[in-house]
């Protein structure tokens, strides 16, 4: 009987051991496994997880999906977070579907909106989700990523630290480049196709004079058009700034209207999630710098 006991307490040693060993997660291989919401949280993962051994980062939508304001998740998605070890959203409301994602008892949410120095845009009662969209507030999404990832997952964590420091570094040039080239636009008015730019503007100290589509693939009402239609003829430069995401028949009648001419903002929700997007947020924010610039040149 004693050395039953014996036997059984070592047993259960080892199988302490086995389980705390390795770092080894639920993904293929027994890797760490990090499932990103939609792809502005794949890119930040990328960025945090790049060339570490034993870390694999799956994105949770089709590469076309965008912003996820209705989005319901399918039984596929559902196996695919419960071999996850942890899920990483955006938060503020962007994915609503995250009550049913918890019922996953040992999935491990990463709220990357949740940091401090981030400090949510509020209308109606209502947080704007896109903080992605300002290039600092994309710093300190990653740095919360890092630090999660680094509590979660001690093992990699040195590995985490570094190439967050790395990505950090370089998002603090884009800011830097980004101010020095429209810091200079300060206070001029722009009108937005949906409810995306808040926080590009806010940091770039630009004002959003009006919005086309309040929910994107909900058209303005008649009233809801002429108010725009009115709005943009008092501004002294008439452009409209659509998204490659959604059509821009709407855009296109009110420019018809007034004038006004259209150029394209990405707001960085939709790609290929694969390792060669790890420099996509850098280029397409590079790219809605230029427009920006260039739409205030005309």
């Amino acid at each position: 009987m004693k050395i039953l006991k014996i036997l059984t307490a070592v047993m259960t040693l080892m199988l302490f051991m086995i389980s705390g060993c390795g770092g080894g997660g639920k993904g293929t291989n027994g890797k760490f496994r990090i499932v990103t919401s939609f792809y502005p949280m794949y890119l930040h993962a990328i960025n945090v997880t790049d060339g570490i051994d034993g870390v694999e980062v799956v994105n949770l939508t089709a590469p076309q999906t965008g912003c996820l304001h209705d989005y319901q998740l399918t039984t596929e998605d559902m196996k695919t977070l419960s071999s996850a070890d942890v899920l990483v959203v955006n938060g503020l409301g962007m994915e609503s579907f995250l009550d049913k994602a918890a019922e996953i008892s040992d999935l491990k949410i990463i709220d990357l909106s949740k940091n401090e120095d981030i400090r949510p845009i509020v209308v109606n009662g209502e947080a704007n989700p896109h903080v992605w969209l300002s290039s600092s507030y994309a710093e300190r999404q990653v740095i919360e990523l890092c630090n999660q990832l680094s509590q979660i997952d001690p093992d990699h964590s040195v590995d985490y630290k570094k190439n967050a420091l790395k990505y950090v570094t370089r998002l603090e040039t884009l800011s830097e480049e980004m101010h020095n080239r429209l810091d200079a636009l300060y206070g001029k008015e722009i009108v937005t196709f949906h409810e995306a730019f808040p926080y590009f503007a806010d940091e770039f100290g630009l004002i959003i004079a009006a919005v086309v589509e309040r929910e994107p693939g909900t058209e303005p009402s008649p009233k809801e058009l002429a108010e725009i239609i009115d709005k943009i003829k008092t501004l002294p430069v008439k452009v409209i700034f659509t998204e490659p995401q959604y059509s821009p028949a709407a855009a296109q009648t009110i420019a018809n209207e007034t004038g006004a001419k259209i150029y394209t903002l990405d707001p960085i929700v939709t790609g290929e999630a694969t390792s060669a997007a790890l420099d996509d947020y850098l280029n397409k924010m590079r790219q809605n710098m230029m427009t920006v610039e260039s739409a205030f040149k005309q």
